[in-house]
């Protein structure tokens, strides 16, 4: 169950934060209407990486669907394709 609680209750800020635990915020309500979070550090990185493997999962996603929409790339291609992108940094490096 979430803890709700009135933004006045900062006046005794110590009593909200005890409140906090791990994937358990407290809700912060204004004029009764859910205004503001306060949340752990450790919960806030969660979320971070949350996100971040769902943006990874949304470009694996397409690259699924990119590759049965217009045909996959055979191993040679794809060893060609890295190996010019080699040659090309390789050659931007030696270049004054």
């Amino acid at each position: 169950m979430p803890t709700i609680t009135p933004i006045s209750d900062l006046r005794n800020y110590g009593q909200v934060l005890e409140k906090v635990k791990p994937n358990a915020p407290v809700y912060l309500t204004k004029n009764g209407r859910g205004e503001f979070s306060v949340h752990r550090i450790e919960d806030d990185e969660e979320f971070e990486k949350a996100k971040a493997m769902i943006r990874l999962l949304t470009e694996l996603n397409k690259g699924f669907r990119s590759g049965e929409e217009e045909g996959w790339l055979t191993d040679e291609d794809l060893d060609s394709h890295f190996a010019a992108r080699r040659r090309s940094m390789a050659e931007s490096v030696n270049e004054p």
